[in-house]
C-alpha cells in the first residue's frame, strides 16, 4: 500500500483536530506547528478535506478548523481513499502468479484495519500511550 505525503498530512491534521476539545476551532498555524506540516500545503489539504465533508471552518478571530463529524465516525480508510483516490487502496497485482492469493489476503487485511480504525480510536490509544510515559515524581 502506498500512502502519499498529502494523505499522510491529511491523516495527521484530522487526528490533531480529533484530539482537541469538540466544537473548538483550531488555527491552521497551530496544526501546522504541532504536526510539522508546511502551512501552505496544509491550507490546501484542509480545503480539500472541507469539500469532502471531513472538516468545517469558522471565520473570525476565534475561527479555525474543526471536525465536521464526530471522530468516531471518521475512518482512516475513507480519508485515505478521498485524498489519494484508488492510489491509497492496496495495489492491484497480477492474478496469474503463485503469490496472487497471498497478496489479495494482505491487501484485504490492510483495508480491514484502516476501514475499522476511527480517529477517536487513534486519539484514545495515543493519549493512553502518552500517559504511560509520564514520569511519576512521587516519593
Amino acid at each position: 500500500m502506498h500512502i502519499s505525503v498529502k494523505a499522510d498530512y491529511a491523516l495527521q491534521a484530522i487526528l490533531d483536530l480529533a484530539m482537541q476539545p469538540p466544537g473548538e476551532p483550531v488555527r491552521i498555524a497551530d496544526i501546522a506547528r504541532r504536526q510539522k506540516i508546511p502551512q501552505k500545503f496544509l491550507e490546501l489539504i484542509l480545503a480539500s478535506l472541507k469539500q469532502g465533508g471531513f472538516v468545517e471552518s469558522r471565520r473570525g478571530a476565534e475561527g479555525g478548523y474543526l471536525l465536521a463529524r464526530p471522530a468516531d465516525s471518521i475512518m482512516v480508510g475513507e480519508v485515505m481513499r478521498y485524498v489519494d483516490g484508488a492510489g491509497s487502496r492496496p495495489a492491484r497485482r497480477r492474478s496469474d502468479n503463485p503469490f496472487s492469493d497471498m497478496w489479495r489476503k494482505v491487501d484485504d487485511a490492510i483495508s480491514s484495519v484502516v476501514d475499522r480504525t476511527s480517529f477517536a480510536d487513534l486519539s484514545r490509544s495515543w493519549h493512553e500511550r502518552q500517559a504511560a510515559y509520564v514520569p511519576n515524581w512521587e516519593i
